[in-house]
């Protein structure tokens, strides 16, 4: 899929020349043509911002007045960026309204990662929300088109169509409902690995069973508990791309 994208705009501020080299190293590497400026301030991130991007990798490093004004100037433009602050890797996320936040690479390989998950960011990925329920389906359906992520929706009513959509639509991303008629949520999980796909899952329910995280996670999936909201899935979104969602009360 990323032989789609044809080419990438990138914008790195960060105050350090070492950082600009790091990102600009990694950025080589990738097959995807990137054009990358890198800029030592929010005012000259800004600048660049103007000429148009896709991606805006912001350090924390920056100022909280640089890192609000850069965030403002990229969602004035025609077309807004994805926003990426980036900081310690286990730090707590700041209250910066940014669209996701990563950990800041400390070598070459790390920064190679985050330019080949970010890469993805603008790709449209296939997800498939899989319910018997034909309102919860809507809801998450509306809930994934408010997310900043670019997604094609596809749905499914029970467990068997959606091994079969898996199987030909090339599905990345997959909200499984657990409890269904038929074939359940962990049955056709289980089906995904025994067939070797490779689609992340995340398996949602309103069941009051306290093993079924752990149960679903030793399958690989993620789990939501039924009531979700955007903020809810925006996080899972963020993860699927390696991210972390910055500030959840933002969605």
């Amino acid at each position: 899929m990323v032989d789609e994208l044809l080419s990438l705009r990138v914008i790195l501020a960060a105050k350090a020349q070492e950082d600009h080299d790091l990102f600009r190293q990694a950025v080589a590497s990738v097959s995807v043509p990137i054009e990358f400026e890198a800029a030592d301030g929010g005012a000259a991130a800004t600048r660049c911002v103007a000429d148009g991007a896709d991606l805006v990798y912001l350090d924390n490093g920056l100022t909280p007045v640089e890192i609000a004004q850069l965030v403002a100037a990229a969602r004035t433009t025609p077309t807004p960026p994805f926003t990426v602050l980036l900081a310690a890797p286990n730090g707590d996320a700041p209250a910066f309204v940014t669209d996701a936040l990563a950990a800041k690479p400390d070598g070459l390989e790390e920064a190679k990662r985050l330019i080949a998950r970010s890469i993805r960011i603008r790709l449209p990925s296939r997800v498939l929300v899989v319910d018997d329920s034909s309102t919860m389906r809507s809801i998450v359906r509306k809930l994934l088109a408010g997310t900043r992520f670019p997604l094609e929706i596809m749905e499914a009513d029970e467990g068997f169509a959606a091994l079969k959509q898996v199987g030909e639509a090339g599905i990345d991303l997959v909200f499984l409902d657990y409890n269904m008629p038929g074939f359940s949520g962990l049955e056709t999980l289980a089906e995904f690995k025994r067939e070797k796909r490779r689609v992340s899952v995340v398996v949602m329910t309103s069941a009051n069973d306290e093993s079924l995280p752990d149960r679903a996670r030793e399958h690989g999936a993620a789990f939501l508990k039924k009531p979700f909201y955007a903020a809810d899935i925006e996080a899972m979104l963020c993860r699927f791309y390696g991210l972390r969602a910055l500030n959840p009360k933002r969605a």
